[in-house]
Parts: structure tokens; C-alpha cells; sequence
């Protein structure tokens, strides 16, 4: 098979390892407590729930958090799939690679049968050497800005922010507090961080109402927005003007085992000020032209990626400026939310033809907290009026409906009239994520009535 699916999977029904909670603990500071260690393993077991769209059709998944086995039925009746074995709740307090060391015979069945075994991100349990060393290199947001501002200037319509790493806390606070002076916005960064956390947006008026640099970036760090150790770095905020659409893009590939470099592409990204919200892809989603500079650019950083060892899934994040040039923040070298959407848009694609727009939603918010039984009824009555519109809905992050802050993670997909895409498809899914929403608040006020 031809193209990213074939880099991908080799056109194969896949093993998918729900290990976020792995990959993510590699880079964790050492200043992180056991109860923040805790609230961050608990997050990641909840976006595990991702894992089953992973491929365009899995085989077996393997989840942290117990998931009742009638998500996944859902998911292979819209997709067509064949049973998937589905084995969850395996790691519930702990890593992933934890639990499989203390289940030889899970880790045997994973291993049977030669399909190709793929984890949210690649960690010491899939073995050390150039691939893990490029993963741990390049998912530092330093080290891929260096790479970014070295092959801009080959790449026009690329435009690299300014970036600095000051060398002691002091200096950063002070270095912030004289670009608030000067009335300069400033993007604060950890070296890592997944999902928006490890990343503020510092106005001006903000810094000065926090007291100045030093307190604000004191209170960051106790709000849990930005690691307590391991340095920051301070980036030029590029301003997107008032621009409504197109602020947030990213670029998928998948690099094969030979080295080669396969574009799977790029999508318009939800980002509520530094935090992920989903995607959506598809025909028409990107101009052409603004997404082949996405994708020039995509390309030759994948070469660069490539030739220190990753193979696999990567993106490179984007944000537009108001001359709608193109700005790297970062490279992910791992799956994503949005690797989510592109292989589910494939499989659709496949078995109901071709032009579909989908759209991830990571984490909508619920009116109440839900049982994942309680949750399923909801959202399957939502299921025919979302199909009323054009829409399919397909249930992804389930097992957070209970959370003090519930939430629940969804896609929502419409095929297009034509190969360009169209409006009306588009139209569509803005009208399901509309009705999904106020029918998720709306269980606020029917609990409220009950009291």
C-alpha cells in the first residue's frame, strides 16, 4: 500500500498501546510532587481513550482506564471494523509499561501475530537507541526552534519567532518585565509540556497586575502552568491580528521504516488561548496555498528528524501572523489529537468514499457527571439528531464523564459534495458541535430540576 497509511500500518489492522501516561512521565521535572505526578498519570489515562482510533483499524487496544467494551462496539459499527480485542482498566494508578511487566501474558498476546504495535509515543520500553534519542532531543521546544530558524530561510512564507533561554529564574523574570516595559506580549515556555500545559501567553497588564516578573512566574508554577525547574524559555508572540479562522494549523506525516518522509496533512487547530481543543481535516478545511508552505516546510523537517532516527508519527505546529505567514512553535514526535482525526477521516473515507471533513472535540464539557453507562445514553440520543444534520458522531475520550470537571471527547464527521470540499459540510459539523454542547449543559439543568 502506497502513502502515509502504507508507512503507517502497511495497510495492517494494528496493535494500539495507550501509554500517553508513559511518554508524557519522560518529561516530567524533578520537582513534580506525587500528588501532581498523580493529577497528571490520571489526565493522560483519561486521553488514552484516543488509542482506539490510533490506525485506521485497530485490532487490539490496550487502555489504562477500564472502558466499557460498547464504546468500542459503537466505533466498529460506524467504521467497519472487525472485532477488536479491547483490554482496559490495565493501569488505572500507574504507567502502562508498569502493568504490562506484571501481565507477561498480555505482553505475549501483543506481541503475537507480527501486526504492527503502535503506542502513543516511543519510550524505554520500545527499546533505547537513535529513535528514542531523536524523540527526547526534539520534543524539546528549544531544540526544535533552533531546527525551525535554521531552515526557514529556504522556506518563504515561514516566519520563525524570536526565542530565548534565560539562564537562571531571575533573568527570565527580569528579561519578561522588560519586554512588558516596552509593551511586548511574550509566550513563556518549559522546555516540555503536551496539550498547552508548559505554556502562558503574558500580557503586559497581566505582569504588572501579578506584581511583576518574579511573582507572576512564581504563581504560574503554583497554578501548575509551567514547570517549577528546568528553565524557561521566552518567545516573540506573533500577533494574528483579528482573524478568525486559520490562527492555529498543523502538519502530520509519518516517517516509514526506510527513512522516507509521507505527508498525511494539514488541519486547522482549536486552541482556547495556549490549550488544544481538537481539529478539524478534510478537503477545503486549509487553502491550498497556505497549506503546501505548511507543508514544504513540514517536509524538510521531517527530513531532519529523519535522518536522526524518528520513525513514526510527527507534526509541526503552526500559528499565522497577519500577513498569514507561517510560524513554527513546535514539533511533536509522537501521535497527536490530530494524528486521531487524520486516520479516522482515512478509514471513512475507505469504506463510505472519499471527502470527509472530521472534527475532533478532546474535551467538551458536561453539564453533570456520568456514568460511562449514563454517558453512553446520552450521547446516544444525541447520535440521530447529529445524523439529521449529516453528521456521524463517534465517541472518543469516555471515561473523564465522572471527573469533579467532567468532560467527554468526541468526533464529528461529514463527507463533502465534492473532492475540494464544501461549505455546507463545514456548516454541518459547526451545527453538531453546536447541538452537542448545549445538549451536554443543558444535563445541568435536568439533574437541577430533579433536586
Amino acid at each position: 500500500m502506497d502513502g502515509w497509511v502504507g508507512a503507517w500500518t502497511g495497510g495492517r489492522r494494528a496493535v494500539h498501546l495507550g501509554n500517553v501516561a508513559d511518554f508524557n512521565e519522560q518529561f516530567f521535572g524533578a520537582a513534580m510532587d506525587d500528588a501532581q505526578r498523580a493529577r497528571r498519570l490520571r489526565q493522560a489515562h483519561h486521553y488514552a481513550c484516543m488509542a482506539t482510533c490510533y490506525s485506521p483499524e485497530p485490532a487490539l487496544v490496550v487502555l489504562p482506564a477500564e472502558v466499557e467494551p460498547a464504546w468500542v462496539d459503537w466505533l466498529a459499527r460506524e467504521l467497519e471494523w472487525e472485532p477488536v480485542e479491547l483490554y482496559g482498566g490495565v493501569a488505572p494508578d500507574g504507567t502502562l509499561a508498569q502493568a504490562l511487566a506484571a501481565r507477561p501474558a498480555l505482553a505475549e498476546r501483543i506481541a503475537a501475530g507480527g501486526r504492527p504495535v503502535l503506542p502513543w509515543g516511543r519510550t524505554a520500553a520500545q527499546g533505547e537507541g537513535a529513535a528514542l534519542a531523536a524523540v527526547r532531543r526534539y520534543e524539546s521546544k528549544a531544540a526544535t526552534h533552533a531546527l525551525f530558524a535554521e531552515l526557514a530561510p529556504a522556506h518563504p512564507g515561514i516566519a520563525v519567532p524570536h526565542q530565548e533561554q534565560p539562564a537562571t529564574p531571575r533573568r527570565a523574570a527580569r528579561r519578561l518585565t522588560a519586554r512588558a516595559v516596552r509593551g511586548l506580549t511574550t509566550v513563556v515556555k518549559s522546555p516540555h509540556g503536551v496539550g498547552g500545559y508548559g505554556t502562558a501567553v503574558v500580557t503586559p497588564q497581566e505582569l504588572f497586575a501579578a506584581g511583576g516578573g518574579r511573582a507572576l512566574l512564581r504563581r504560574l508554577a503554583r497554578a501548575e502552568v509551567l514547570a517549577a525547574d528546568g528553565g524557561l524559555l521566552l518567545e516573540e508572540y506573533v500577533d494574528g491580528g483579528r482573524a478568525d479562522r486559520l490562527r492555529d494549523l498543523t502538519f502530520d506525516a509519518v516517517i516509514g521504516a526506510d527513512g522516507r518522509v509521507h505527508p498525511v496533512g494539514v488541519g486547522e487547530m482549536a486552541v482556547d488561548g495556549t490549550c488544544y481543543q481538537g481539529v478539524t481535516v478534510g478537503p477545503g478545511v486549509v487553502p491550498p496555498g497556505v497549506a503546501a508552505t505548511a507543508e514544504r516546510f513540514g517536509l524538510a523537517v521531517g527530513e531532519r528528524l529523519a535522518a536522526e532516527g524518528h520513525r513514526g508519527w510527527f507534526d509541526v505546529d503552526f500559528v499565522t501572523d497577519r500577513e498569514r505567514r507561517l510560524a513554527p512553535t513546535e514539533a511533536n514526535l509522537r501521535l497527536t489529537g490530530p494524528a486521531v482525526a487524520f486516520n479516522l477521516r482515512a478509514r471513512l473515507d475507505r469504506v463510505r468514499g472519499p471527502g470527509h471533513l472530521v472534527r475532533t472535540l478532546d474535551g467538551l464539557r458536561l453539564g453533570a457527571r456520568l456514568s460511562q453507562e449514563a454517558l453512553y445514553d446520552h450521547l446516544d440520543r444525541l447520535r440521530p439528531r447529529c445524523a439529521r444534520l449529516g453528521v456521524t458522531l463517534l465517541p472518543l475520550v469516555v471515561t473523564a464523564g465522572y471527573e469533579p470537571e467532567p468532560v467527554v471527547g468526541l468526533a464529528l464527521a461529514a463527507r463533502c459534495a465534492g473532492a475540494g470540499g464544501s461549505p455546507e459540510a463545514l456548516e454541518a459539523l459547526d451545527a453538531a458541535e453546536a447541538l452537542v454542547a448545549a445538549a451536554n449543559q443543558a444535563l445541568g439543568r435536568m439533574f437541577a430540576a430533579l433536586r
